[in-house]
């Protein structure tokens, strides 16, 4: 047995594990790893590369997702399973090891449109919403991007205007919203004071078959193609005065922030995925694949490029880990994850582009994973925040000033 197989039996996260992460994780921890995983062997890696192909999101595998507790799985309550931070990402990873669009899918539920109506609803809102979720009979959505407000969301133009009566009408428009031809219920974020006024955003739970609520698949996507992301129209949506989220916690821009937050958080963990994903894929590839005689594993510059990969990696998993602690003892600092965010999102996609490299003309084909990883990660490298947006977040933090316009206002 050589020294890879041995490792690789060792960790759960196979021969990239170079420094014993796996004593760092508990046993329950781990067979939730494993458990995802299997799912990931069984629904995802058969189908993927069809599923992919064929721009089709598999609504098939909602149910299994559902049957591990893996919709609102960090969510206490109301039939959501209640994990702990690390136990969700370690689910994250392993699923976007399968694919990002069903990490997204369990993020947009979970993270952002589940989250929204945990941390901001009523009574009323959540017992409606959250048990057929987490139980994967009702998809939900979460509309804040907008055509001209991606980075900057207090210049959105959609707007919730009271009427004489009480009821809420939401006029405007959405883009880049995941799973809105799907969903059942979206959250939909909206202007009712001034324009430009952060203070004036709040959220409303929106059913999807409301009159005036459309929603359409955004087509000819290079990425992502496993997932269904859409623009959506609100014309006239009239809506009940308990439509609103009554939270305080839901007043203004944190409301939607602090479900980012949680997006981004699965993103670190899940991007580590990908990269694994993509460095198990062309180290099985160099060790079968012989040119000039000898395996491409044998020679220095592919050892070179695997060790850095497996660096990256190993740091990446190290730093989601860290957050992951300290968002279970409630000291996580939303600075943090900008870190995680911006640093894993960034190794993973030169990973996954330089495995698709090291695969040769053969790595451009859907028989390979790491292309494929690549092409996903440019989307979640952009979504939840750009590079750019998570660079000036550390920045402020570090200097004590803020740099998100170009006035320094």
């Amino acid at each position: 047995m050589t020294t890879t197989d041995t490792r690789a039996d060792a960790s759960f996260l196979g021969p990239v594990d170079l420094i014993g992460l796996d004593a760092q994780f508990s046993a329950q921890e781990k067979d939730l790893a494993r458990s995802v995983r299997s799912l990931v062997d069984e629904h995802i890696r058969p189908n993927i590369a069809a599923w992919y192909e064929q721009a089709v999101f598999p609504r098939e595998i909602v149910p299994e997702l559902a049957r591990l507790g893996l919709l609102g799985m960090h969510l206490t309550g109301y039939g959501c399973a209640g994990r702990s931070a690390v136990e969700y990402g370690l689910a994250a990873s392993e699923l976007e090891a399968g694919d990002s669009g069903l990490r997204t899918f369990v993020s947009v539920q979970g993270s952002l449109a589940m989250s929204a109506l945990h941390k901001h609803g009523s009574e009323e809102q959540k017992q409606r919403w959250l048990p057929p979720m987490a139980a994967g009979d009702a998809i939900g959505c979460f509309g804040l991007t907008e055509p001209t407000a991606g980075s900057d969301p207090a210049s959105m133009r959609t707007t919730a205007v009271q009427d004489a009566g009480g009821d809420w009408v939401l006029n405007g428009s959405k883009r880049w919203i995941g799973l809105a031809t799907l969903a059942d219920v979206a959250v939909i974020w909206a202007q009712t004071g001034e324009p430009g006024d952060a203070r004036g955003v709040r959220g409303f739970v929106v059913p999807t078959d409301t009159p005036g609520f459309h929603a359409e698949a955004i087509p000819q996507k290079l990425s992502m193609r496993a997932s269904v992301q859409c623009d959506i129209t609100l014309t006239g949506v009239r809506l009940p005065p308990d439509a609103i989220l009554p939270a305080d916690s839901a007043v203004g821009l944190k409301g939607p922030f602090a479900c980012l937050n949680e997006a981004r958080y699965g993103i670190i963990w899940g991007v580590m995925g990908a990269a694994r994903d993509s460095f198990d894929a062309v180290l099985a590839y160099s060790s079968e694949r012989t040119q000039f005689g000898v395996p491409l594993a044998g020679f220095q510059l592919t050892q070179a490029k695997l060790a850095d990969m497996a660096l990256e990696i190993t740091k990446g998993y190290l730093l989601a880990l860290q957050l992951g602690r300290s968002k279970d003892a409630g000291t996580l600092d939303p600075v943090a994850i900008s870190v995680g965010k911006l640093n894993n999102c960034r190794e993973a996609i030169a990973i996954a582009r330089e495995a698709r490299e090291m695969l040769g003309g053969n790595g451009i084909t859907l028989d390979h994973s790491p292309l494929r990883h690549a092409n996903n990660l440019e989307s979640v490298r952009t979504y939840e925040g750009t590079d750019e947006v998570h660079a000036l977040v550390i920045g402020r933090t570090l200097t004590g000033i803020g740099a998100f316009t170009a006035s320094g206002k």
